[in-house]
């Protein structure tokens, strides 16, 4: 079973690199992210949640199929956008109200290499977005105001050095 990377680990900092073989361990792969995914009850997981630096992520919204995203791209957004409480599995009992995008276009490959497009809005579209901000090291938090993000990140930090001890 995969582990999830959490907040303080430089890994979620840093920007993935595009996956150039696409075969079965890759297909392996993403099956073991789909399973450390529903395990931890998450909607979305990004590979260097688990410790690698591939660009892909996989997503599972309530009432939807599985859905692999491998070096995927925003083509496009729309001017409307939508307020949500995010969480995230890297920092795992932190939530914060984000603004974003309310609809996505998204251009990626599926576990064959074949492109392929997807026109998203609402929760899809946001998740997508989340899960795309992990690929070029960004956080949810790092969406709000400094001074919500440092409150939020000292009380990660609290919990979780009161949950060792």
């Amino acid at each position: 079973m995969l582990s999830i990377v959490t907040l303080g680990d430089e890994l979620l900092q840093k920007s993935s690199n595009y996956v150039e073989v696409f075969d079965k361990e890759l297909s392996d792969y993403t099956d073991k992210m789909f399973e450390a995914m529903l395990k931890f009850k998450g909607i979305g997981l990004a590979s260097v949640q688990v410790g690698r630096l591939d660009r892909i992520f996989v997503v599972q919204i309530p009432n939807d199929e599985p859905r692999v995203f491998i070096n995927p791209e925003i083509i496009e957004t729309s001017v409307e956008e939508d307020h949500y409480e995010e969480g995230c599995l890297s920092i795992p009992g932190v939530n914060a109200d984000v603004i974003r995008p309310y609809y996505v276009k998204i251009q990626a490959y599926n576990l064959k290499g074949r492109p392929f497009k997807l026109e998203a809005e609402d929760l899809l579209a946001r998740v997508i977005q989340h899960e795309l901000d992990h690929l070029n090291g960004v956080l949810f938090i790092d969406h709000v105001d400094s001074e919500l993000k440092n409150r939020l990140v000292t009380d990660y930090h609290q919990r979780k050095e009161k949950l060792a001890e």
